[in-house]
């Protein structure tokens, strides 16, 4: 840029450069994000390092970003509170007798959870601690148990309410009840795919089966976990309907949470509320603190135009909607590899962004692309934070875990592979509902 110091090459090498570097030394993400951002900061005149705190703190001022500690709580409260207990054994009644019985549990209790917390290291925390050990004593291999979890884990980021769904909303501009209705089929379809695959494991390796529960305690077991499952259908109707936006629907889930936990099933106590307080508060700052060093480095991209320069040779390739898809999707596994999902959307989804429209793909199939695309990172090495806390609860090596996780991952990019080339898979219902959600 005229009247800067440093080109747009050399601010993207300084940029890329030290992150890459920091992320070579094992430095967190999001402190890594930030200490990239200094070099620049310090070089150049017209910025200075008091732009980097202003870009950062700036990015926390959204009442959209306000959610995602919301649900949070609210996962939290249903786990202290009795309700994912009760969706287990719901669970438990629908497909325990299922060939390899609790790991079919494991991820249909992942694809209710998911509908609840929208956060997948939330799911993989939980759940590993419910099942990982349990299904070992049961004579599940050790590695399955572990990847299940794991690979299980990230329908909680495509099956609404997600927390990428609503940063993805919020910084891109896109309608977050539209991503609601957009992720509710592709996440169903990878729930399903999951279950096929415990079940070619299940057969292959002779594991263990519940039997059939009579109909009377499946009823039950659904009476019992009917106000619990309400949850999703309060939070998704009631943005899509235009009751409440994404952070009053959460503050929504939050009091509804903790009436169900202290009213109808009392079992929420101060040392319960004490704990998710906690948890909530450690996950959300994790979270939003990537949200904010992302921000800064995303603003001196867009400072230096390093993403049209990136893109003027991509764009030269005229390339068709399909094969922008396919492009937008390897971008997004490559990067998932390395970067959290957050600061992944932040920086790699604004510079895709324009690709995508010239490509003339609707801005929420991009989204559903690159959020798929995403979750795939989320136990891929060596990033891959549901494995590292899968393989931590289960006390193996990531390494040990892989084949069993790469092969789980087959059947999931057979959907990705869908939503790309039909994206109705994505689109139907938003069109369906209220087809000005698409614009």
């Amino acid at each position: 840029m005229l009247g800067n110091v440093l080109t747009s090459g050399e601010a993207a090498t300084i940029l890329f450069g030290v992150f890459f570097s920091l992320m070579f030394l094992r430095v967190p993400v999001a402190v890594a994000l930030g200490l990239a951002c200094l070099p620049i900061a310090l070089i150049e005149p017209r910025l200075g390092p008091m732009m980097l705190l202003g870009e950062t703190f700036n990015a926390f001022n959204s009442f959209i970003l306000l959610a995602v500690p919301l649900f949070l709580l609210t996962a939290n409260l249903m786990n202290v509170g009795g309700i994912t207990t009760r969706l287990m054994t719901f669970s438990r009644s629908l497909v325990g007798h299922f060939p390899g019985g609790l790991a079919q549990v494991n991820v249909v209790l992942s694809m209710f959870f998911a509908g609840i917390s929208g956060s997948s290291t939330a799911d993989a925390a939980s759940q590993g601690k419910i099942f990982i050990h349990a299904q070992h004593r049961e004579g599940y291999h050790l590695s399955f148990s572990i990847a299940i979890t794991a690979v299980s884990s990230v329908m909680a980021v495509i099956i609404p309410p997600s927390i990428l769904m609503i940063v993805w909303g919020g910084i891109l501009t896109v309608s977050i009840g539209g991503l609601f209705l957009a992720g509710i089929i592709p996440g169903l379809l990878i729930g399903l795919v999951q279950m096929a695959t415990v079940h070619a494991y299940a057969v292959r390796r002779g594991y263990p089966t519940y039997p059939r529960e009579p109909l009377r305690n499946v009823i039950c077991a659904a009476a019992k976990a009917a106000p619990a499952l309400a949850t999703p259908m309060i939070i998704i109707s009631g943005k899509i309907f235009g009751w409440f936006t994404p952070t009053e629907s959460a503050a929504i889930a939050v009091l509804y949470a903790a009436t169900l936990s202290l009213v109808v099933y009392r079992e929420l106590n101060l040392k319960g509320t004490a704990e998710a307080l906690l948890e909530t508060g450690r996950l959300a700052s994790s979270a939003l603190f990537c949200v904010g060093t992302a921000s800064a480095f995303g603003w001196l991209l867009a400072y230096y135009k390093i993403p049209e320069a990136i893109l003027s040779n991509v764009g030269a390739w005229e390339m068709t909607r399909n094969q922008t898809g396919f492009f937008i999707a390897a971008t997004f596994l490559v990067v998932g590899c390395f970067l959290d999902a957050i600061p992944s959307i932040i920086i790699v989804g604004t510079i895709l962004q324009p690709l995508a429209a010239a490509a003339g793909m609707e801005p929420i199939h991009f989204a559903m692309v690159g959020i798929i695309s995403l979750a795939f990172g989320l136990v891929t090495p060596p990033y891959g934070l549901c494995l590292m806390i899968a393989c931590a609860i289960g006390r193996m090596r990531i390494g040990d875990v892989l084949k069993d996780v790469c092969i789980m991952l087959l059947p999931m990019l057979g959907v990705l592979i869908s939503v790309i080339l039909v994206p109705d898979v994505a689109l139907f219902l938003p069109r369906l509902v209220s087809p000005d959600m698409l614009k």
